[in-house]
């Protein structure tokens, strides 16, 4: 028996039938084994060692896997054909040699663009060996995402309780988020005015031109500034005579765009759909693992990630075919058309997305497929066919108007479609709203032209505008950053992390994604730089051509990004807080008043509680003024308004521990102690760990790391020389100890978190001695 694994149950049940009883077919579901989310597993100090923990969710398809390696005499490993796939095929091969299930077992690596038994049964038929190249890309980048996340998300947590995460990819596009938001927030609009009017031929024939010249002066945008310089060029306008000074036209060829990609097949679903980056991704995968069409199942599209726009010599020779069919030769070019990719590193240099068989248009499929899987397949089908499909040619007309005392010109411009060409078929959207074309009469020279009605409008200027799903999938493959496979997972991200909501089509950070992201450019401004992380991005992709070694890319990265965490450890939240509310004072202060509405006498500040930052009064606990309408957290977090506690204020909580405690400070009666809280609801009802805090330590020095060292004490530091007797240090009644053989000494000078075992040995043998 031949074995061949895929990812997904559905491509395992198609190929399956493709390629008859010799071969077994068993899917993955995907990874079998990631990175635990806990200390360790990546170690920078042994060349970024990992350490791999097996997924429970592919647990049971592994015991498949297992059981049928021991009956197979090769191994086809058939995950999808790109970085991710390449990586699940490691991941098993790795796992099944470690259980030395290999020895006698031919081992194989194929990969295929396209769920048809042509497409198989050929790479069946020309397997190759993994790729370690690619291997080596995806183990960097999985590493380099840990080690970011798994750093720079304690640190968050710490300094600006309430957040949630920080990533490599998602903080760069939180940045140009909120970025975005501080432009329009700073944005100035400026008065201007446009002068139209309705013009009439003698026929009659009615269009429309603007006023480009008055008095000699040429008017463009933001020429006339207010309405009385508008009223006077209209009050000039009237009562003139007009005739039409020049005519220009010319013939123009628009193109059609290439097949898509996996960005802009995300861009268009967005602005033609209404479908989500995520959404869309779910949809393809499905086209592409396969549709029930007539009781045997058929992927429709090609692989989905992608970041070629070529097609296949024979999937342009047969969608030609298609185009002359279905739409007559003359919508089909003399030649092919070739697209050539602008993309850096295009991933892997698949084919662009398209359909597996032209013939199948969207319509014969449509009683198949659901009503998304139609519209995007539709859209998919489209765009590819447009894509070899003759230009459309256009007329555009430019015409002129002058009046006889030559004080004023108007401008009439206009195009008519000579040929549809691609357009028959496909138009690409676009993000901004478009004019409509204005329809010219057959104008000549020297006609006489009649002002019907004159239309000054008052406009003022714009602010850049918010992104779209469309525009943010964009602008991060212009800078560069992240990759097309990825996007719909930043999104997603962004989104549930609550830094970013999506209102009307348009992303507006919430408050606790401006504090996050003003964080990160303050104290790790290099880290959501646009050039360093496209840059990474580079290295990254070198990494899978062999021009770069993966360890060394990440020794680069990790020395500075490192050193950079531990100076940011030991930041009071007090400094962060000053510095935040100094960035972000034009957004909670747009009108510079900061006295307390209620007390009076006090200025308002940016605070810190256990649910994010807020607004409140510096004269605390005095006033207890809280700006409820502006909640730094979330804005549907609830609790954030019900519960607002001050940086002053305690319980204070300072993060959480390895079991997803919280770590809170208090105050009690004998002053301020650390306590361990168990989640609500939780089962465990045992009495909570507490520790005091040193003679001396004010609680403004206590961060989560100091208050998870406090809370380990007592603890043994080691054994005395020369015995195998433990000496214990902690807290008691008295104050920090150090004790030995139920002997204890009292610890006056030294701090307890500095005390190691050669200082508590000299401590014990002093007073040994006296």
């Amino acid at each position: 028996m031949k074995l061949v694994i895929v990812e997904s149950p559905a491509k395992a049940k198609t190929i399956e039938k493709y390629l008859g009883g010799d071969f077994k077919v068993l899917a993955s579901y995907g990874h079998i084994r990631d990175l635990p989310s806990k200390v360790g597993s990546v170690d920078p100090d042994k060349n970024f060692e990992m350490v791999w923990e097996d997924s429970s969710s592919a647990a049971k398809a592994m015991r498949e896997i297992i059981q049928a390696v021991k009956k197979s005499s090769a191994l086809y490993l058939a995950s999808d054909p790109d970085r991710e796939g390449e990586a699940i095929a490691w991941h098993v091969l790795e796992t099944l040699k470690k259980k030395k299930l290999l020895d006698g077992v031919e081992i194989h690596r194929v990969a295929f663009n396209q769920i048809t038994k042509k497409a198989v049964t050929e790479a069946i038929e020309n397997p190759r060996q993994i790729n370690q190249e690619l291997v080596d890309a995806y183990l960097a980048r999985r590493a380099l995402d840990y080690l970011v996340g798994f750093n720079l998300s304690p640190v968050l947590w710490r300094k600006l309780p309430g957040s949630k995460s920080a990533g490599r990819v998602q903080s760069v596009a939180l940045r140009l988020i909120t970025s975005r938001e501080a432009e329009i927030e700073d944005f100035n609009p400026q008065e201007y005015w446009s002068i139209t009017a309705d013009c009439q031929t003698e026929v009659p024939e009615i269009f429309q031109a603007r006023v480009i010249h008055a008095y000699n002066e040429k008017i463009e945008k933001l020429t006339i500034e207010n309405q009385e310089q508008a009223d006077k060029i209209v009050s000039g306008l009237k009562n003139k005579d007009f005739t039409v000074k020049s005519v220009e036209k010319k013939q123009v060829k628009r193109s059609p765009q290439p097949p898509f990609t996996t960005s802009t097949l995300q861009q268009e679903s967005v602005r033609k759909l209404s479908m989500s980056s995520s959404n869309t991704m779910r949809t393809a995968q499905k086209l592409y693992e396969g549709i029930n069409i007539g009781g045997e199942t058929v992927g429709l599209i090609t692989y989905m990630r992608t970041d070629s726009i070529e097609m296949a010599v024979e999937a342009v020779q047969a969608c030609r075919g298609q185009i002359s069919n279905q739409f007559g030769s003359k919508y089909l070019p003399d030649k092919t058309r070739a697209f050539k990719s602008k993309v850096k590193n295009a991933q892997e240099a698949h084919e662009s997305i398209r359909p597996t068989d032209f013939s199948r248009t969207p319509e014969s499929m449509k009683p198949y497929l659901d009503a998304l899987q139609y519209k995007l397949y539709s859209l998919i089908w489209k765009r590819a066919v447009a894509s070899q499909m003759k230009d459309a040619q256009k007329e555009q007309m430019a015409v002129d108007i002058a009046s006889n005392d030559s004080n004023f010109i108007l401008r009439a411009n206009g195009s008519r479609l000579l040929f549809d060409g691609f357009l028959k078929v496909y138009e690409e959207g676009s993000d901004q709203e478009q004019e409509k074309e204005n329809q010219l009469p057959n104008l000549k020279e020297q006609q006489k032209i009649l002002i019907d009605k004159i239309h000054p409008k008052q406009h003022f200027t714009q602010p850049p505008p918010r992104y779209t799903e469309a525009s943010l999938v964009k602008k991060l493959e212009e800078i560069g950053i992240g990759r097309p496979s990825t996007y719909a997972t930043i999104i997603s991200v962004l989104q549930n992390r609550e830094y970013v909501v999506l209102k009307n089509k348009q992303f507006i950070p919430e408050e606790r994604g401006r504090l996050v992201s003003t964080f990160l450019e303050h104290f790790f401004k290099q880290y959501v730089e646009y050039d360093f992380t496209a840059q990474l991005e580079n290295e990254l992709d070198s990494i899978s051509t062999g021009q770069e070694n993966w360890i060394k890319v990440l020794e680069k990265f990790w020395v500075h990004f490192h050193k950079l965490v531990n100076e940011t450890k030991d930041l009071k939240n007090s400094t962060v807080l000053d510095v935040l509310d100094a960035e972000l004072t034009k957004h909670f202060f747009p009108d510079g008043e900061r006295k307390c509405p209620k007390c009076e006498k006090g200025k308002l500040h940016l605070k810190v509680g256990k649910y994010g930052a807020f607004v409140g009064c510096e004269e605390y606990p005095e006033c207890d003024y809280i700006r409820k309408d502006e909640v730094a957290g979330s804005a549907s977090d609830e609790g954030a308004q019900k519960e607002q506690v001050t940086n002053e204020e305690y319980p204070k909580i300072l993060g959480k521990n390895e079991s997803n405690d919280d770590i809170s400070l208090r105050k009690g009666p004998y002053g301020f102690y650390l306590q361990i809280d168990k989640p609500q609801g939780s089962k465990d009802k045992s009495k909570p760990k507490r520790a005091g805090l040193p003679k001396g330590m004010k609680p403004d020095e206590v961060n989560l790391e100091t208050a998870l060292d406090l809370l380990s004490l007592p603890k043994v530091i080691g054994q005395y020389p020369g015995t195998n007797e433990d000496i214990i240090v902690g807290i008691g009644r008295y104050g920090p100890f150090v004790k030995y053989q139920n002997k204890f000494y009292s610890l006056k000078d030294k701090s307890i978190l500095s005390v190691d075992i050669s200082y508590a040995v000299a401590l014990i043998e002093k007073n040994r001695k006296k």
